[in-house]
């Protein structure tokens, strides 16, 4: 984005007062972020209302592109900074206040391109794997995220370092019924495929030719029987039995993978 654009962008926060995702539940009034990436991304994007940035002098002149001379910044040493995030948190000399993004619905993302997946995720809780899954659907393409509202981390500063600026991109759908999100998808002409070890068939064979949700559960508990109910096919990745089982994050990424080089 050239200097002008990322100016205009940035002076378009102004007035615009954005709630949670979905109903809002779970995600805080002023999100928190730090890191050159979430940072910087959250700063280039439109849709986010800036409150203040918090900067030492190093991580200012890091930045891709400057700020408009009028944005609300405050130079701090690194320790200030420390004391604003999360515990040892890589904070990269930039801490950002921000207003969470807006509402995301559903059926915007139902019948779109049949190429790009939804993935869902049953109650996988740890903002580290769903960032990481976030920024996985950013690089294969996927259509949208989608999470129950209660049992999923709240838009942050921890979930957006780990996504690396995928969360300024990838559509986050928040749902107060997840089974029921499930059969919309359905009527939609989604294939829903549920990611389990237990299943006969691998991913591939599962695979259908049009339009596809991926659903992960909990790592642990797996999808819980209700939402396995759910699916139209259940589906495991072919790993070895060196290991029992890969982490959530790491199965996503494998399964989107999979889903954008399918024939």
């Amino acid at each position: 984005m050239a200097n002008g654009e990322r100016k205009r962008a940035l002076r378009g926060r102004a007035g615009r007062m954005k709630g949670g995702r979905g109903s809002g539940k779970g995600t805080a009034s002023i999100v928190r972020l730090w890191g050159r990436h979430a940072v910087e991304a959250a700063l280039k994007n439109p849709d986010r209302v800036h409150r203040k940035l918090w900067a030492t002098r190093e991580g200012i002149e890091a930045m891709d592109g400057d700020l408009p001379d009028d944005f609300p910044l405050e130079y701090a040493e690194p320790a200030d900074l420390g004391r604003m995030v999360a515990k040892d948190a890589p904070h990269q000399g930039l801490v950002l206040e921000c207003d969470p993004l807006s509402n995301q619905f559903l059926d915007s993302f139902l019948g779109g391109d049949a190429d790009k997946p939804i993935v869902i995720l049953d109650q996988v809780t740890d903002p580290h794997n769903v960032g990481a899954i976030m920024r996985s659907c950013a690089a294969f393409g996927a259509a949208a995220l989608v999470t129950q509202d209660r049992h999923a981390p709240p838009e942050g500063g921890v979930l957006a370092k780990s996504a690396s600026g995928a969360l300024e991109t990838v559509p986050w759908v928040r749902v107060v019924n997840l089974a029921r999100a499930m059969e919309e998808m359905a009527e939609a002409g989604y294939w829903r495929i549920g990611l389990t070890g237990a299943a006969e068939a691998t991913l591939s064979e599962a695979l259908p030719t049009g339009a596809v949700a991926l659903v992960l559960g909990a790592e642990g508990e797996g999808m819980r029987h209700n939402i396995e109910g759910h699916c139209d096919a259940l589906a495991k990745l072919p790993i070895t039995s060196a290991i029992e089982s890969l982490n959530v994050s790491n199965a996503a990424a494998i399964a989107l993978y999979a889903a954008a080089t399918r024939n």
